[in-house]
């Protein structure tokens, strides 16, 4: 038993001893009963008052109200509540009156859940399983439905929950709750909650692409991607894509990179699955018919822009000190390059590896480009990847670029003064290194002196 239900079946036992009733409610009912671990476990007590209830929980350990009924209360891990009733008050997601009531029966209380699979709960006293709504019978047709249809659509959040939470189990939505999606308004949602729901989609999900089509399908993608949007219909080279238009490629894309993230950092994985959606971001303004062929020149390069606007609107940025924003356009503005190199006529010089090294990360670079050269039908020789990778890794650049040799320092003690000719020479020489021709600190030293001698000339 992990310490959180041990902690559970400890809140149930002074609960009861208090004359009350404690259910575990929610995705960790829905978990167990498809065999799956859960972790977060939230706690709804009936039967006693909320200073009784904190009283009670007192007894276990420190407890922390939250809200300003004090309807929620915190212990260790464990969110604890009363079952409330929630009426809408405002616009957004958080635009609602949030009541404790003790009193409430189950089945009213759960009303208030999204889907029927989320609204059942579990005595771990008894060993039983209650469920007012149906959820069981959905959980066993992997379906989502939602729970009470006059209410669901006050949460437009709900919307792209059923997105991510479809793709995360890989069960459909029903035909009726597709339609209450179809209706709700998105504008209401702030950047943040929406890339909370985008992040699990992309990361929790074994196949992404599950969500991605149903958000086209819910008009999702129409109303708040247009970059995604432009790739639908988006024509591709049947040589080369025979699986059909960008659309349907990023989706394959998608699922092919989240087979390559699971021993990355979550910075890591984040970059390598916002880069797999934005990859051919580019194709839509420069996809043309030319000598009877589809071509997209240049997309890599001019995918950065519609690219930029997309974690724009997302706010992307940073994760833990990561600049993913900057991953991110480095993997679209450079994605073919591991497969171009490869077949270079003239070979490509080590310099050049180290250059790209100062752009993007290469081992993440040849993740995305193995992900975008397998995500296609038919049969492809996608080798060139490991090749990069491994030459990246000879080099020592895979993550990133050589740290220079040459320093400011050493110019100070060359007698060189402050001012741009410092910046220059650092330049001039760290250049010579990318390209070889520089490998230790005194022959740095001595190239900057050189550079030195041939300006006072």
């Amino acid at each position: 038993m992990s310490e959180q239900l041990d902690l559970a079946h400890r809140v149930a036992r002074a609960v009861r001893d208090a004359g009350g009733r404690a259910l575990i409610v929610g995705g960790w009912v829905r978990d167990r009963l498809l065999g799956v671990d859960s972790q977060e476990i939230d706690i709804e007590v009936y039967g006693l008052p909320a200073e009784t209830l904190r009283g009670a929980l007192a007894r276990l350990g420190t407890v922390n109200a939250v809200g300003a009924s004090f309807a929620v209360f915190k212990l260790g891990p464990l969110d604890i509540s009363l079952p409330r009733t929630e009426s809408k008050s405002g616009r957004g997601h958080r635009g609602f009156t949030v009541t404790g009531d003790p009193s409430l029966p189950l089945a009213e209380a759960a009303r208030r859940r999204d889907f029927t699979v989320n609204a059942m709960a579990f005595d771990p006293l008894r060993k039983e399983h209650l469920d007012p709504h149906g959820g069981r019978a959905d959980l066993e047709a992997r379906r989502l439905r939602m729970v009470d249809p006059d209410t669901f659509g006050d949460d437009s959040l709900r919307v792209l929950r059923a997105v991510q939470l479809a793709a995360r189990l890989e069960f459909d939505v029903d035909e009726p709750t597709r339609a209450v999606c179809r209706t709700i308004g998105l504008d209401d949602l702030p950047a943040e909650r929406v890339w909370g729901e985008i992040e699990k989609l992309l990361l929790l999900a074994a196949r992404p692409s599950i969500g991605l089509d149903l958000a086209r399908d819910l008009g999702v993608v129409e109303r708040l991607f247009p970059e995604l949007e432009a790739l639908i219909d988006c024509p591709q080279e049947p040589e080369w894509h025979p699986e059909g238009d960008v659309w349907v490629h990023t989706l394959m894309v998608v699922d092919e990179a989240r087979r390559r993230i699971d021993d990355l950092p979550r910075p890591q994985q984040i970059a390598v699955m916002l880069g797999a959606v934005c990859h051919d971001f580019g194709k839509p303004a420069t996809t043309a018919y030319i000598d009877g062929r589809i071509r997209s020149r240049d997309h890599e390069e001019q995918g950065v822009k519609p690219a930029t606007a997309f974690l724009d609107r997302l706010k992307v940025h940073t994760f833990d000190g990561y600049d993913v924003r900057r991953q991110v356009l480095g993997l679209v503005a450079h994605h073919l390059k591991p497969g171009m190199w490869r077949t270079a006529r003239d070979g490509v010089g080590d310099g050049a590896f180290r250059r790209l090294a100062r752009k993007v990360d290469l081992e993440l670079l040849a993740r995305l480009a193995k992900a975008d050269c397998l995500g296609r039908t038919g049969d492809f020789d996608c080798s060139a990847m490991d090749w990069f990778l491994k030459r990246a890794r000879s080099l020592g650049v895979e993550h990133e670029p050589p740290a220079p040799l040459l320093l400011g320092r050493h110019l100070l003690q060359l007698g060189l003064p402050p001012g741009p000719r410092i910046g220059r020479i650092l330049r001039q020489v760290y250049e010579r290194q990318l390209e070889g021709d520089v490998t230790t600190t005194s022959a740095a030293i001595e190239a900057a002196r050189t550079l030195i001698a041939d300006d006072r000339k």
